[in-house]
């Protein structure tokens, strides 16, 4: 017998819609251009994806919800239209080469009350921002942190890897899963023709949605100046650029070996939550090339550019003294910090040390990284170059 939970992904498609709609009490789904996305994504759970016996129960479910939370805001977009007439200017974003201590800086910077981060329960579920003191009771709140804690629950270690809270700034990849076009989807599964469709994708749909989702949470309080961090923004410059043409862009950089060994035991420890045959080596050859030709593409993109709207921050300047460095940027973007802000980021900073939630330990041998470590360096080397950096660590 065929249940929901073993059907194909691509026959479920309409299933999916239809229990969609029942959960959200409604049935529009706007543009259907995330169609597309969504297509390859369940082609690729069927014909590629490795699942272990959790992996596909998790993929349906994560479908699911992301279906639901897209018919919600939906639903909310059409009741408030007037949300999107609002400006939405100079925001600040995070983006660069992962594990670069963005997270660090974006909680940093999320403690200063002239700038509204993407909070995670509000990213899964947008909506307007409530008061602060209704969080707490607030459904969509409590899920979140029971879906955070069921992560961790899973793999205590990933707390150490990827500190998340349902009230914290997250990254707005929340936004634009709605697409189904996101990095989270080839990370979590072994899909290649997912990775590939997606490399190619025009991304300006999806920063479209991602700035009106961002225009409804922050309805209440539009004067606040936005702040984003995504990593992944970097390999798509040109077009989150098109769609917020004003941002302010602070590009985080580090050595590439201190980063990879790191970045590729966090995908290792991500995918082994939903798939078995995990094969170090292929995700290692793939990522590694994503994320150069990425940093690559962002360097063309910049070139074109006033270098007034970017601001690059190197990793060991931001450890030396992360106060100062915030406070650079600033200056660099004609932002003050006020006292009361300032404030807040040195409490924040005092009361969350480095590995406070553990350390993640990583091995850098290459038969468990995935490949040579020299080979990592030498493709990083036209980075490296352009930015004037020298390796921290050597092979």
């Amino acid at each position: 017998m065929t249940t929901p939970e073993s059907a194909s992904f691509a026959e479920s498609e309409e299933a999916l819609h239809d229990e969609a709609a029942r959960l959200a009490g409604c049935d529009d789904f706007g543009d259907p251009g995330y169609l597309e996305g969504l297509r390859v994504l369940l082609d690729g759970y069927d014909r590629e994806a490795r699942f272990n016996p959790h992996g596909r129960m998790m993929a349906r479910q994560m479908t699911l919800g992301i279906l639901v939370s897209r018919l919600r805001s939906e639903q909310q977009l059409r009741a408030m239209p007037e949300v999107l007439e609002a400006p939405l200017e100079r925001p600040l974003v995070i983006c660069g080469l992962i594990r670069t201590g963005s997270t660090a800086l974006h909680y940093l910077l999320g403690q200063d009350p002239d700038l509204q981060p993407l909070e995670y329960w509000l990213g899964a579920n947008p909506q307007p921002r409530p008061p602060r003191d209704e969080w707490g009771a607030h459904p969509d709140f409590q899920l979140a942190d029971a879906q955070i804690q069921a992560m961790y629950d899973a793999d205590p270690s990933l707390k150490a890897v990827h500190f998340m809270m349902p009230d914290g700034p997250e990254e707005c990849r929340q936004l634009m899963v709605q697409q189904f076009t996101d990095d989270g989807f080839e990370v979590n599964n072994h899909m290649p023709s997912y990775a590939e469709w997606y490399r190619q994708a025009d991304m300006r749909p999806t920063y479209r949605r991602h700035r009106d989702l961002a225009k409804l949470i922050g309805s209440r309080d539009p004067g606040r100046t936005w702040l984003f961090k995504y990593p992944v923004h970097m390999r798509y410059l040109d077009a989150f650029l098109e769609v917020y043409p004003d941002a302010c862009v602070i590009q985080t950089h580090r050595d590439p070996l201190s980063v990879f060994p790191s970045y590729l035991s966090l995908i290792t420890g991500f995918r082994g939550l939903a798939e078995r045959d995990i094969d170090p080596g292929e995700i290692a050859r793939h990522q590694v090339e994503l994320w150069a030709s990425g940093a690559e593409h962002a360097i063309e993109v910049r070139r074109g550019r006033d270098p007034k709207q970017f601001y690059d921050l190197h990793f060991a300047d931001f450890m030396t003294d992360p106060i100062q460095a915030i406070k650079s940027i600033y200056t660099h973007f004609d932002r003050e910090l006020s006292a009361t802000g300032e404030e807040k980021m040195r409490a924040w900073h005092a009361n969350n040390p480095q590995h406070k939630h553990g350390r993640h330990e990583y091995s850098r041998d290459a038969e468990d990284v995935g490949m040579p470590l020299g080979e990592i360096l030498e493709r990083f080397g036209p980075y490296m170059e352009h930015f004037g950096m020298q390796p921290e660590q050597r092979p």
